[in-house]
């Protein structure tokens, strides 16, 4: 048994799960990382829709996205020593690599344990390695809504709360529909739609913290 809690039939699967395209541009782990990211995918979107039946799409949606964010899955890299064990080539240093290198790696290692073992042995593994943080989007995190996390955010970075700005409006009356972006330090984001200014300010608060890890994780 591995310290990956799993025990590999075909090694060289694992092997090439860490290997970075660094190292090898056609033997690395590139597409098992894309099949990992399906798979993860899959599986937390699953969890999230069997274990609280009360969840909204919305809600699950951006638990999901806080689950398989780059954030995450390189903490979960990192708990699980992938950089070190990891093949890089010159410019990188297992000591100091980024999430996203991280985060391909944790989601390259799912793609190859399906691919040894199938989907409940990936599954174990995700709830072996994720499932504490599933736990806290299930019962906390989850349900603090996006506009409070951007503004906690916000306060923290810069010492000030977000705005949103009403781009459009369309309908009538009674089927009006909003366009709203955040605009986050000076700094517009993607806009998003809603039903009332309420969901629609949500939505764009999503985005902007969306984008605001991107730029985290470059």
């Amino acid at each position: 048994m591995t310290s990956l809690g799993h025990e590999f039939s075909d090694a060289k699967l694992l092997e090439l799960a860490l290997t970075h395209a660094s190292v090898d541009k056609r033997a690395n782990n590139e597409r098992m990382e894309f099949l990992g990211d399906a798979v993860l995918d899959l599986l937390v979107a699953e969890e999230l829709f069997v274990r609280d039946a009360d969840l909204s799409e919305g809600e699950m949606t951006n638990a999901k996205s806080a689950l398989v964010s780059r954030r995450t899955l390189a903490a979960a890299a990192t708990e699980l020593g992938l950089g070190r064990r990891a093949r890089l080539g010159r410019g990188l240093n297992a000591g100091s690599l980024s999430r996203s290198v991280l985060a391909n790696l944790y989601e390259a290692v799912i793609g190859a344990i399906y691919l040894d073992a199938g989907l409940e042995a990936a599954r174990a593994f995700v709830l072996r390695t994720l499932g504490v943080r599933l736990d806290e989007q299930l019962h906390g995190e989850a349900h603090v809504v996006p506009k409070q996390r951007l503004q906690e955010l916000c306060q923290r970075e810069w010492g000030e709360p977000p705005t949103y700005d009403m781009v459009e409006s369309r309908g009538l009356a009674h089927a009006r529909a909003f366009c709203v972006r955040a605009i986050v330090n000076g700094e517009p984001h993607a806009t998003a739609w809603g039903r009332t200014l309420k969901e629609a300010e949500s939505w764009a608060a999503q985005e902007a913290l969306l984008a605001l890890e991107s730029e985290d994780d470059a």
